[in-house]
């Protein structure tokens, strides 16, 4: 597509790089359309991501006091884990459908590292819920390469923000 067609539809030119998030309008496109998939289901999806990424990194499992103990039947079945989890996917959410805001994703981003740093989680833990989120969005929706720069682009700017006030 060419011309105004092409601006209506990507709200831009569509390869045009944000200064702010370094993020071009395919690369948010992409990833609110993927992510749309994943939100439908976004309780079951988030219980997922917690899992996986407890198995990949035990030592994450130990900031929930409410839950460390459990096992992963008990996790399906804990009011309090999937509280957590619609928590975390909600501000996922936010995050994503605010990307054509970067300022606002990022100062949504700024309060969810203040308390996360309070709680003693490090850029590591955060790091490690990219690779298990990556990985889990790949095998859910088989990712080509493109969405998937697409997606690393747009988690390391959360990230960015979030990092700013973890400490």
């Amino acid at each position: 597509m060419g011309g105004i067609v092409s601006r209506i539809w990507w709200g831009g030119v569509p390869d045009a790089v944000q200064a702010y998030s370094g993020l071009s309008h395919r690369d948010i496109y992409t990833v609110q359309k993927t992510w749309a998939v994943v939100y439908c289901n976004a309780a079951e999806n988030g219980i997922e991501i917690f899992k996986r990424l407890f198995h990949a990194n035990p030592e994450t499992k130990n900031f929930f006091i409410n839950f460390r103990n459990l096992s992963d039947e008990e996790l399906d079945k804990s009011h309090q884990f999937r509280a957590h989890v619609i928590n975390l996917m909600s501000s996922l959410n936010l995050a994503i459908t605010n990307l054509h805001q970067p300022e606002v994703t990022a100062a949504l981003m700024n309060k969810l590292g203040e308390s996360h740093g309070k709680r003693g989680i490090r850029e590591e833990h955060l790091l490690s819920l990219k690779d298990v989120m990556l990985e889990m969005l790949n095998s859910l929706l088989g990712l080509d390469e493109s969405a998937l720069v697409s997606w690393n682009k747009t988690i390391d700017f959360i990230y960015k923000h979030i990092f700013q006030t973890l400490h």
